[in-house]
């Protein structure tokens, strides 16, 4: 693989520290600027509007940039708004800052993926892209716990000053590594990009990626009650499992990295399926804890197997100008996030306690392979029409 693919990677990896680390040091960072619990959970909002909004501004406003400069740009935003994080005064400051945090995030896969993608020939795509995606699965088995291990025991102002150099060293690897002038050949700048938007496969695979991985987030928000109220672990515990989540990440990466270049939508289905399984097992297994670690290891493992599915799947579907559909779509994983996290609150509202949200995540995975299939139907009938 190429050295190329590695500089993304580690600015994956600093992205995915940057994004979960806050979740684990809430507690101290609302103390530390004077606010509720609650009220320090809209920093987490704050985040996920950064990326829904800052992706495909940031991607369109970079339309003729050479890639390599885009990229740069997204390391520095990471070191600098870790930087504004490790400095703010109050809340407001530090909200303003986690805004800014998420807007590179989308930019990154959009661009990234793109990128990956150019660095290698067309059989190796997945696999380059799961070398990317790799380095923000790797952030939630060694960065977020490191960091807010650090946090914890240093204050949360120097987990976001360590944030920042990995958003300097990315910003370093970027610049050795990433070839200059990365474009693809055809490519006409912002209106060719937003001509891709006129294709209905587009929009139907970005649904997809709503509708699927919301499942992922249904679950994943109420990980921790749902871990220590009804399997009866620890709260101590739930740095480890936090850990065997991020390992089924890291293995389910991998998976997708072997399988998607070469049968994408068979593989899309098989992850798909597999997640609508392990999330309706879940309801069941969370009452015990053996079972419900594996579990959450499972999880993870057909959850973010199906990313570079899902993004390989947009990339393939706005060819000739994909870098801000492949935006859009981190976008869609972001409205997943809003979308189960609230499904799976209201389910527990609704008084179907902590498990509540893995039947919803159930349902979100089995509508996301429903459409993937209608997906797979239309390629089919245009295949057909196209040999008549």
């Amino acid at each position: 693989m190429p050295l190329a693919l590695f500089a993304l990677a580690v600015t994956a990896f600093g992205v995915g520290t940057s994004e979960f680390a806050i979740m684990g040091l809430l507690p101290q960072v609302a103390h530390g600027v004077g606010v509720s619990i609650p009220a320090a959970g809209g920093l987490i909002t704050g985040y996920a509007a950064g990326v829904i909004v800052g992706a495909p501004l940031l991607t369109a406003a970079s339309a003729r940039l050479p890639r390599r400069t885009t990229l740069l740009v997204v390391a520095g935003l990471l070191a600098a708004s870790s930087v504004l994080s490790a400095v703010a005064s109050g809340y407001g400051v530090l909200l303003v800052a986690r805004v800014v945090a998420g807007v590179p995030q989308g930019a990154l896969f959009g661009v990234g993926s793109v990128v990956a993608a150019q660095l290698v020939p067309p059989e190796r795509r997945a696999g380059a892209m799961s070398v990317m995606f790799g380095g923000f699965t790797m952030a939630n088995v060694a960065g977020v716990p490191l960091v807010t291990w650090l946090g914890q025991v240093a204050g949360w102002r120097a987990a976001f000053w360590v944030i920042a150099a990995l958003g300097a060293l990315s910003m370093a690897g970027t610049a050795a590594l990433v070839p200059r002038g990365l474009r693809p050949e055809d490519e006409a700048g912002l209106r060719s990009e937003l001509a891709t938007l006129r294709r209905p496969q587009v929009w139907l695979a970005m649904a997809v990626t709503t509708a699927g991985f919301g499942g992922v987030f249904a679950s994943f928000t109420y990980v921790a009650p749902m871990m220590t109220a009804v399997a009866g672990f620890g709260a101590s515990s739930m740095t480890a499992l936090l850990v065997v989540f991020g390992l089924g990440m890291a293995t389910g990466n991998l998976v997708s990295g072997r399988y998607v270049g070469r049968r994408l939508m068979p593989s899309l289905y098989v992850f798909l399926a597999g997640l609508t399984v392990v999330l309706s097992l879940f309801v069941v297994t969370a009452h015990s804890r053996v079972p419900a670690a594996c579990t959450l290891f499972l999880l993870g493992l057909f959850g973010f197997a199906t990313v570079p599915a899902l993004q390989m799947r947009v990339l393939d579907k706005a060819a000739g100008a994909p870098a801000l559909a492949s935006a859009l779509n981190m976008s869609a994983f972001n409205i997943a996030n809003a979308l189960g996290a609230f499904l799976g609150g209201t389910a527990i509202r609704a008084g179907f306690g902590y498990t509540g949200p893995n039947a919803v995540g159930a349902v979100l995975a089995a509508t996301g392979l429903a459409l993937a299939a209608c997906s797979g139907l239309v390629d089919k009938r245009a295949g057909a029409a196209v040999a008549r």
